[in-house]
């Protein structure tokens, strides 16, 4: 059951730093996992989460480290000096003490490494620093349980043992060569019924899912989503075991792209939090605010080449609201549904036929919009029939022609290595609200003869 953080407790924890209650504080700490401590340090001021984090013994403070907001993790970490850092990431396995480690300023970086105890462990760190942090070698961590394919199965339970004090959870066993190749993955059933004398080349599962260093989080994400894996191993440019990757890691990569995404979709550039200052929220939100200031002096420009139409049939300018609206609303429909398509690689078949689907639907759609708009503005509005048959014969087109460009834009944004999600925020809104524009009023001067 997920532990509720509420007010009151956090109002307590605050009485007990200032009353400086240290039994009382960790009596209530004692019992709560360290993801909820996190978030209640979140909550505090920073002096009070510090003083938190002293209180709590290296094990626990180490995991909480990994859960902190980054400003309070920064905060934190600066306190801190680079031989009490060294003892929180001897407690971490490699992939969480390198990320920690990527985040220190570069000076203090080497004084940390060169306090770490187990120099292996160190080692490690070190190799995956050297990796880009958005790729599957610079997420990967390197505790892992490997056996060799010329061990029997006695010797292999032996080896397993003592690798297996070093990772905290073992989700496979990776067979290797002499030259620590990936051959294939070993069941703990089959290791369990066979004898004892039988070579793990005769036992071991060829067939093994893996990554290399240089594979993108996000495809590793997509792999390991579309074969329900909880680890997958990755290897380096000769084929030889380097790391695996947990499914812990792949949830924190679809939450950030599914954040990132979403803030796209929402015309924010930038990857920003609620928190952060009023600068870095401006730098973020303003850039495609400007691109919809410089839409809408678009859209004001053709209101004013069609002036002389609306003078003269004033009853279109009321729903040139509804035209543009639609044409926004249609667009952005389309676009995200192509680019969540792309993001789960579910896709399939030529731009055409998508294009051909998405007519067809809009078709469907633009029919039966168009046929309530008729009865609507007739029945409900007073307009005349023609006034209605008009502006739904441009409902019709407008979502047609904005379909089109929801499905189109994305697939093309995508082929040329454009975040696809673009798409789907102030781009399309306002280049189908001027094009809804454009058609609208060309059809009634059509229509309408003026």
């Amino acid at each position: 059951m997920e532990f509720k953080i509420s007010k009151e407790l956090i109002t307590q924890i605050e009485n007990l730093i200032q009353q400086n209650n240290i039994v009382d504080l960790e009596s209530i700490l004692h019992d709560i996992h360290f993801a909820d401590i996190a978030e209640i340090m979140n909550d505090l001021d920073t002096s009070e989460a510090i003083y938190i984090f002293n209180l709590l013994d290296s094990e626990i403070t180490a995991e909480i480290l990994l859960e902190l907001d980054e400003e309070v993790r920064e905060t934190i970490l600066s306190t801190l000096s680079a031989k009490e850092i060294a003892e929180e990431l001897d407690e971490l396995d490699t992939d969480d003490a390198a990320d920690i480690i990527a985040e220190l300023p570069q000076s203090k970086k080497a004084q940390v490494i060169s306090e770490l105890e187990d120099v292996e462990h160190a080692k490690d760190i070190v190799d995956l620093l050297r990796y880009d942090e958005n790729t599957a070698g610079g997420i990967m961590a390197k505790e892992l349980v490997r056996v060799n394919e010329n061990w029997t199965v006695l010797t292999c339970v032996k080896e397993m043992r003592l690798q297996a004090e070093n990772v905290t959870r073992v989700h496979s066993i990776y067979v290797v060569d002499d030259e620590d190749r990936l051959k294939g993955r070993l069941s703990l059933k089959d290791l369990l019924t066979t004898s004892t004398k039988t070579q793990i080349s005769d036992i071991y599962i060829k067939k093994v899912d893996y990554v290399r260093v240089a594979t993108k989080d996000v495809e590793v994400a997509r792999i390991m989503q579309k074969y329900d894996l909880e680890a997958i191993p990755v290897v380096d440019e000769l084929d030889r075991l380097v790391g695996r990757i947990t499914i812990d890691d792949i949830i924190d990569i679809i939450k950030e792209e599914a954040d990132k995404d979403y803030q796209l979709a929402a015309g924010i550039s930038q990857d920003v939090e609620a928190d952060d200052s009023i600068l870095e929220l401006t730098k973020a939100r303003l850039p495609w605010l400007v691109l919809a200031l410089f839409g809408g002096f678009i859209s004001v420009k053709v209101l004013g080449i069609f002036e002389p139409m609306m003078e003269s049939h004033r009853m279109l300018l009321f729903f040139t609201p509804l035209i543009a609206a639609m044409a926004g609303n249609v667009g952005v429909q389309s676009s995200a549904i192509v680019v969540q398509g792309l993001a789960n690689n579910s896709i399939t078949g030529s731009l055409w036929n998508r294009l051909l689907k998405e007519l067809s639907l809009s078709l469907l759609n633009g029919s039966i919009l168009a046929g309530i708009l008729i009865l609507g503005s007739h029945f409900l509005l007073g307009y005349e029939f023609i006034i209605g048959i008009t502006v739904s014969i441009a409902l019709l087109s407008v979502i047609v022609i904005a379909s089109l460009i929801g499905t189109f834009i994305p697939i093309v944004l995508d082929k040329y290595g454009v975040d696809p999600a673009l798409a789907t925020g102030p781009f399309i809104t306002t280049s189908n609200d001027i094009i809804g524009i454009i058609i609208y009023f060309t059809i009634a001067k059509l229509v309408l003869g003026i």
